[in-house]
């Protein structure tokens, strides 16, 4: 049964998120994938050359958790044998073939469908104008940048309707007012960015990227109570 229930009890205190560590697949994309996490909002720290010739980078979420050790995401090639096993699974499916295996059609077909679908790195900023500009701003970069364009596929989730004051702000945005795509619940809205400069999934062929937005006020919304 679901429950947004906590038991304070059972949860120890003082705990956030540390880390997550990120992948692009090709040595020669490190360079641009550290480009895409700034222009998203993560902060990097640290730019270390690998004797491999990749790079490692550490980024925070924002600059508050600068010498902190939470709110970080560290991106690097993706490892030697883990793309070993991705090039294995490539050949035997077809990957990128005219004999691709279906599979692998049905699986882009679900991603395309809920962007959700599979592993992805969300979060939370603070107000629903960098949300408008950061849209803005991937679909500008897809469309005309020399680097991005045709590597970043944009989608939004809006709300479910209801709220009336929400309705009629959406409605009225230049960036979100023709989406018709809903998430699975209320009062926030879903930014998505799928862009093959990271790899990740069973074939290491792309990543998606998540931005949210709760409006203030609201006890139940997308983050804290799912609605099917």
């Amino acid at each position: 049964m679901a429950t947004n229930a906590i038991d304070a009890a059972a949860t120890p205190a003082g705990r956030s998120m540390g880390h997550v560590a990120l992948h692009y697949g090709r040595k020669e994309d490190g360079p641009l994938a550290a480009r895409l996490m700034a222009l998203l909002g993560y902060v990097e720290t640290q730019a270390l050359p690998l004797p491999n010739g990749s790079m490692f980078y550490r980024f925070v979420v924002d600059s508050r958790h600068h010498a902190r050790g939470d709110g970080i995401v560290y991106l690097s090639l993706l490892p030697e044998a883990q793309a070993e096993v991705v090039a294995a699974a490539r050949e035997a499916l077809g990957f990128g073939t005219a004999n691709e295996h279906p599979a692998i059609a049905r699986l882009r077909s679900a991603l395309e469908s809920d962007p959700e679908y599979m592993f992805h790195l969300g979060v939370l900023v603070d107000s629903l104008e960098e949300l408008e500009a950061l849209t803005t701003e991937l679909q500008r970069l897809n469309a005309a940048d020399p680097d991005f364009k045709g590597r970043l596929k944009v989608s939004v989730n809006r709300p479910r309707r209801g709220d009336a004051e929400i309705d009629a702000l959406l409605d009225g945005s230049p960036a979100f007012g023709g989406v018709d795509r809903y998430a699975y619940g209320r009062n926030g809205i879903q930014l998505f960015v799928e862009t093959d400069i990271l790899a990740s999934g069973p074939l290491a062929d792309s990543m998606v990227l998540e931005f949210d937005y709760v409006f203030p006020g609201k006890t139940s919304h997308i983050l804290s109570v799912v609605e099917l």
